[in-house]
């Protein structure tokens, strides 16, 4: 499975990498904010994005409208990896068409599976689980 994180934070996109590699094959591919996320989702095709509220130049929720309203990128789920536990804010990201919310700070050794679940309760299966 090919992942795209969307992260401006170094630290938490190193302890994301590593939550995700862990025990499995996906490519992560890695942005450090909105603009350089649309452009690997444009050039890339990934199965996932996994996206940060707030990011420069393109915010999360900026980001995630984008990719939800381009015909060659609306089907890539889009799940939110956030500090924010703000009720309007998790409303607005599933209005915008993700599929869930991870919050910050996360445990690296969970991540994984907690974005397995997440695609299974949307029912969307990874192409490889790795």
């Amino acid at each position: 499975m090919k992942v795209l994180l969307a992260e401006d934070e170094e630290d938490i996109r190193r302890l994301a990498v590593m939550g995700l590699k862990r025990g499995s094959d996906w490519q992560i591919l890695e942005a450090a904010d909105g603009e350089e996320c649309l452009q690997l989702a444009h050039q890339e095709h990934p199965d996932l994005v996994l996206l940060d509220a707030m990011m420069p130049k393109l915010d999360g929720f900026q980001v995630c409208q984008r990719l939800k309203t381009t015909a060659a990128t609306r089907d890539i789920p889009v799940i939110f990896l956030t500090a924010s536990v703000q009720e309007w804010e998790t409303q607005r990201g599933l209005a915008l068409g993700a599929i869930g919310y991870l919050y910050k700070p996360f445990d690296p050794m969970q991540l994984r599976q907690q974005v397995l679940d997440l695609l299974a309760q949307a029912g969307r299966v990874p192409s490889s689980s790795g």
